[in-house]
């Protein structure tokens, strides 16, 4: 009896840490999530312009087909977002088509935020709700997916944007998309 108080939690404790070291020893990229959507067309979709904004387009499933594209979903509240921001532009002044999904936005704090930041988007789509963007699979913001001609997302990355992803798997991506 008194050996198997130390065995059992010894062994717990053995079997846990295993589980927290396997992405360690398989070097797996905790921020790679998968998406359910990986090679499948986007989803059904149509959102309206952020209200107030008269420039600003609306966006929807037709809007992504034609030309590898890039979709963003970011909030003027979400400072990751910002801190990607010119990582953003930067692919729309090479000429990316880069659609934004403004998640769960006050449209004024959305305007004042673009003004101020730059707006980069060809087309954006007020998400008010969240309803399009948990379709899309989701989970905070930012997020951001490459998609190619067809309408299929063929890349998402969660969280901000970094430079070295920019220039590891999104442009190198791009291009393969024949952009």
């Amino acid at each position: 009896m008194t050996r198997a108080v130390f065995v059992v939690p010894a062994a717990l404790f053995v079997a846990v840490a295993a589980l927290f070291a396997v992405p360690f020893i398989l070097e797996l990229d905790p921020k790679a999530l998968p998406t359910a959507l990986q090679d499948q067309p986007a989803p059904a979709f149509e959102l309206p312009p952020i209200d107030g904004m008269p420039e600003s387009l609306g966006l929807g499933t037709a809007d992504l087909r034609g030309r590898p594209s890039v979709v963003n979903i970011f909030a003027s509240w979400c400072v990751p977002c910002l801190a990607e921001h010119p990582l953003i532009t930067r692919l729309a002044e090479d000429g990316v088509p880069v659609h934004g999904i403004n998640f769960r936005d006050e449209a004024d704090d959305a305007i004042r935020w673009l003004r101020r930041h730059g707006n980069p988007y060809a087309r954006i789509g007020a998400d008010t709700d969240a309803r399009a963007s948990i379709e899309w699979g989701v989970t905070g913001v930012p997020e951001t997916f490459v998609l190619d001609a067809e309408g299929n997302i063929r890349h998402k990355i969660v969280g901000p944007m970094t430079p070295k992803m920019l220039e590891s798997e999104v442009l190198p991506l791009l291009r393969e998309l024949g952009r």
